[in-house]
């Protein structure tokens, strides 16, 4: 809680406890009134400036004036009858409440996101004079030759002419197998070199490169997204000059056609008592504290149910859902890789992935854990000598003195070892034991337990579109879509190539439909902050995505996605209860205050009674069934 927030709340508890003392004083008259406007001014000093701000800059007509108007004229109501000032503070109070509520959940959607992303590079090498001098980034021109060693993030896009290397690109494109790359090849800024000392020409410069973009992508991406406007400054609009001009009406037209017309006494008395009374009933305190309220009932099963919704707009944004895009690593899959199958082995399952494991023992690669992990055994470091580790291809060792080989397709060619292809989906470690080939093992991604029965839900709930972009390959990308019932894939995309898919899906949206985007990694902030709403993994996801989200899923369930989209549903219907039955009741209570047949007691009901029966339908958000 920050300054701001902590002011006004002891600002609404000081009023608060000033107003039930002052009911308990036995003063009267305009000591009385003195005492009642303390605590009025304490709560109320903001809102009456703003309104008069608003009239200075001839923007009159917003809910501060309103609340002003409504307010100010209880206060002269009770100054007149010498009755009740509580009205007039209660009022302001409620309303303040409401403020402060609605201030402090949304304020701390999407501060500082680029502060959490770990991918800025600090310097670049520069061999100059045959050492390794570090300079800026953004000094570095076009055509030069930079040097990355092992642990350094490459910090500019180029191509390799010299060295080979392993490149963690889980950053970038949020998977977690790392990248083999060598001469010719090229490379993109941001990317953490693994093993290898690399010599890198650069093909841009530090402000048009990916590092640079994405960076550029998650600090505007937010400001370009429409939000809604607030239904209270919408309806204000209308209803505020509305009733304003209707009170001045009724205090002046009635009494002056009374005495020019009819020759009767003018009877301002009565009439402007008629105007101040329509005006306490006009004030809208059952919908500046019955909407929040709802937004943040739903808000409170929500997060009983593992979702957390940032605000209020969020969870009216999330209603609309009507094309839901997920990234695919760590989102609808676990983003841990485990072997899947063992094919044309030539000597036992366990035998074969014993051999594996101890080969693979000194890595800390992915592919390696897992192997280790399958095999299910402390390994015994002392059987394994002579381990070779063949960037972009695999390793070599000796396992209780045999030969063994264990990598891709270019391991075998390099051993001269006959394979066998694999056209199953997945990493494919080919195995050459004592120089002959001994099988392939299949070692891939696992999709989530309820990955298939959250598309299933969301089509349920009313979704029309579902979408699955990544920066896996086309073939992985393609099965996973076709095994979870997605729509649409798009594959091999890094940050940008997310952020301009989603434009594209966002150009194609129909009606009021909204655009749900689901990730997990930095690499997902971008998008999360360009969709209408974006929904991040809470458990597993990185801070920037977390951050960059409307909304996060405490459990990384996908099922809870649905689940979210049902909640918003419901709490909007309460809402729109609420704003309809608040106005109705409103408008018949102004005509009756019109008429003269309501007196101060209707109006207390209209503005109190009103709000007291929409905050218990708004309670109701709270409760959320299973789904």
């Amino acid at each position: 809680m920050n300054k701001k927030h902590k002011k006004m709340l002891t600002r609404i508890l000081l009023a608060a406890a000033l107003m039930i003392v002052m009911n308990f004083l036995p003063v009267k008259g305009m000591v009385r009134f003195v005492l009642y406007l303390v605590p009025y001014l304490i709560i109320g000093y903001d809102i009456l400036i703003k309104a008069g701000k608003g009239i200075r800059n001839r923007q009159v007509f917003d809910e501060n004036f309103l609340m002003a108007a409504a307010t100010v004229g209880a206060m002269a109501l009770a100054v007149y009858e010498d009755g009740d000032y509580t009205e007039a503070i209660a009022v302001m109070l409620f309303y303040q409440v409401g403020e402060w509520f609605q201030s402090y959940a949304v304020g701390k959607s999407r501060r500082n996101i680029s502060e959490l992303m770990d991918i800025r590079p600090d310097y670049a090498n520069v061999e100059q004079d045959g050492a390794l001098v570090q300079v800026d980034p953004d000094e570095v021109e076009i055509g030069s030759v930079i040097v990355v060693q092992p642990g350094e993030k490459v910090p500019i896009d180029g191509i390799v002419v010299e060295g080979s290397s392993s490149l963690n690109t889980s950053a970038l494109t949020g998977e977690s197998v790392p990248r083999s790359t060598g001469e010719g090849e090229e490379v993109i800024s941001g990317c953490i070199n693994l093993n290898g000392v690399l010599k890198i020409r650069t093909t841009r410069e530090f402000g048009e490169s990916t590092v640079s973009k994405i960076l550029d992508l998650v600090e505007n991406a937010s400001s370009r997204k429409s939000k809604s406007e607030d239904f209270i400054s919408r309806f204000a609009r209308v209803y505020t000059p509305l009733v304003c001009y209707s009170a001045l009406a009724l205090a002046l037209l009635p009494p002056l056609v009374r005495m020019s017309l009819l020759g009767l006494p003018a009877d301002f008395g009565d009439w402007i008592y008629r105007a101040l009374t329509f005006l306490v009933i006009s004030c809208p305190c059952a919908l500046v504290v019955s909407i929040p309220l709802s937004f943040f009932a739903g808000i409170g099963g929500a997060s009983n149910a593992g979702v957390l919704v940032k605000g209020s707009n969020y969870l009216e944004t999330l209603s609309q859902a009507d094309c839901v895009v997920f990234d695919k690593t760590g989102t609808l899959t676990q983003g841990v890789f485990e072997v899947n199958a063992v094919h044309h082995n030539q000597m036992e399952q366990e035998r074969l992935l014993e051999y594996a494991a101890l080969a693979e023992s000194a890595s800390s690669h992915p592919i390696s854990k897992s192997l280790q992990k399958a095999y299910g055994k402390p390994i015994e470091r002392s059987r394994v000598s002579d381990i070779q580790e063949i960037s972009g291809n695999g390793v070599t060792a000796l396992v209780d003195g045999v030969s063994v080989g264990a990598g891709n397709a270019k391991l075998m060619k390099r051993l001269q070892v006959e394979y066998k292809e694999c056209h199953h989906t997945g990493t494919i470690v080919h195995m050459a034991v004592d120089g002959v080939y001994a099988g392939h093992i299949v070692i891939s991604d696992v999709i989530k337990p309820r990955a298939k029965e959250a598309v299933a839900a969301l089509k349920s709930a009313g979704v029309g579109r579902t979408v699955m972009l990544t920066g896996d390959v086309d073939r992985v990308a393609k099965q996973v879509a076709a095994e979870l019932g997605i729509d649409e894939v798009y594959s091999e995309l890094l940050p940008e190539g997310k952020v301009e898919k989603v434009e594209e899906l966002l150009e194609q949206k129909r009606g009021r439909g909204k655009l749900a985007f689901v990730g997990d990694g930095i690499n997902d902030a971008p998008v999360l902050s360009r969709a209408d709403i974006g929904v991040a993994m809470g458990a597993m996801g990185s801070d920037a995505a977390i951050e960059a989200a409307d909304v996060v899923l405490m459990d990384d369930d996908p099922l809870k996605i649905a689940k979210a989209i049902r909640i918003s549903r419901k709490c909007l219907r309460i809402v729109h209860e609420n704003i309809w039955f608040a106005i109705g009741i409103k408008a018949a209570c102004l005509l009756l205050g019109a008429l003269g047949i309501a007196n101060m007691w209707l109006a207390v009901f209209a503005d109190v009674g009103v709000m007291v029966l929409a905050v218990l339908n708004a309670v109701r958000a709270l409760f959320v069934k299973k789904l």
